[in-house]
């Protein structure tokens, strides 16, 4: 009995060895992630997606595109922000002649003209990337309740890009916080399309995605792997 009993205990400890070596590093508070994953997901479900779903019911699609460039307008203040901060002066000019044009010429950046006018729409930067520009590690994934998927280094930057964005300075409350609704709307319903690609484990998938994706953002694009960088081939 004895044997048996040491045996089992080696099959146990052999499993609890297994389950830690197969944990992503990247992500070691997992448990609580997964719990707050699953609220968000709920708050998503009874909450988000049935406005989003309405709004893109009774928006007509340029419409809709058009309001989602508006907002990508106001952002480029947070992009020139960080590109100025991380040294990208050229992309800082980039995206400050986008600023002026789109929100001229084309109506608050209803239309995005300033393609036209030879001025592409880069990536985005962030503060985020900026502290992952001058060194700052990445830190562990979390997710955070209503906002989704972070990362430690990522978490106040967000925080840090909603203060320079301009409609945090709207002093009138209500209009600001009705234009706060409108923004996650849109952003909601531009994810509809996105969403069709999920595969597998939720949690997992979006998890994967996100880092790599903030990984290709910090890096501007220079990724590598096991195989090398990919821009050798």
């Amino acid at each position: 009995m004895k044997k048996i009993l040491l045996l089992l205990a080696g099959f146990v400890l052999s499993g609890q060895v297994l389950a830690e070596s197969a944990r992503n590093p990247e992500d070691p508070w997992e448990g609580v992630n997964r719990k707050i994953f699953a609220f968000n997901e709920k708050f998503d479900q009874y909450a988000l997606t049935p406005v989003a779903k309405g709004y893109k019911a009774i928006t007509p699609d340029p419409v809709e595109r058009g309001v989602s460039r508006m907002f990508a307008n106001v952002g480029e203040v947070v992009n020139i922000l960080n590109d100025v901060l991380q040294g990208k002066f050229k992309q800082a000019g980039n995206d400050t002649g986008r600023l002026v044009v789109n929100t001229t010429v084309g109506l608050v950046g209803f239309f995005d003209v300033a393609d036209d006018f030879g001025l592409p729409k880069n990536e985005g930067e962030d503060f985020g990337q900026t502290m992952g520009y001058w060194g700052v590690d990445s830190g562990p994934y979390v997710v955070i309740p209503l906002f989704g998927p972070m990362t430690v280094r990522d978490a106040p930057g967000r925080v840090v890009d909603r203060l320079v964005n301009p409609i945090a300075q709207i002093d009138h409350v209500p209009t600001r916080n009705q234009i706060y609704g409108v923004e996650i709307t849109s952003l909601r319903a531009d994810l509809f399309e996105a969403e069709k690609f999920v595969r597998g484990d939720r949690y997992s998938f979006i998890r994967d995605a996100y880092l790599q994706r903030r990984k290709f953002l910090t890096s501007d694009g220079q990724v590598e792997d096991d195989f090398g960088d990919y821009n050798d081939f």
